[in-house]
């Protein structure tokens, strides 16, 4: 496969809204099925938007892949889920330093490049909602302690979902669903 800068094809573009649709919904169903923001519902919501993201950045192997998915991504979470403007420039931040780092061997036909992007994305896109909250919170830094052993837990759940998402390609590579 070669690197390209074309536009995307109607295909990529309807793969991209599923993924960005599906990661909303299922990570709300997990959030409402486990009874709230607990501990094992935090890190089985990243475990599962960290998966699909791996899949949907292999099945869409274009330069802004990422950065066109967090976009889809926050508009829906900003329109049917209430979230707040103030995620969108760590997201795009975020996704746009993921894509950077995914750049060098874009190409390669390895599941690796494609990990480190979600690693990346994840880890900046955290660390700056925690660095925005305790810009936001600066006369009560303590309200910002208080969310990052929160923040954490949701960190492993996207570190596991990077194994399954390793584990999920490979499953659809076999299957003929993933092709390159």
């Amino acid at each position: 496969m070669t690197l390209s800068f074309d536009h995307f094809s109607a295909q990529d573009l309807v793969v991209i809204g599923v993924f960005a649709a599906a990661s909303k919904v299922t990570t709300l169903l997990v959030a409402l099925a486990g009874g709230g923001m607990n501990p094992i519902s935090l890190m089985g919501k990243n475990l599962i938007f960290t998966m699909l993201l791996v899949v949907m950045l292999c099945r869409v192997n274009k330069i802004g892949t990422l950065f066109l998915f967090t976009i889809i991504n926050i508009i829906v979470s900003m329109l049917l889920l209430g979230a707040s403007v103030t995620l969108l420039p760590p997201l795009l931040v975020a996704a746009l330093v993921a894509e950077l780092a995914m750049y060098p061997k874009r190409e390669s036909e390895s599941v690796w490049n494609k990990i480190l992007g979600a690693a990346v994305f994840d880890l900046v896109s955290k660390a700056l909602s925690l660095g925005l909250s305790w810009i936001f919170m600066r006369e009560n830094p303590a309200m910002v302690l208080m969310v990052i052993p929160i923040v954490v837990i949701g960190y492993i759940g996207s570190v596991c979902g990077l194994f399954t998402g390793v584990k999920a390609v490979k499953e659809l590579r076999h299957a003929g669903i993933i092709r390159y």
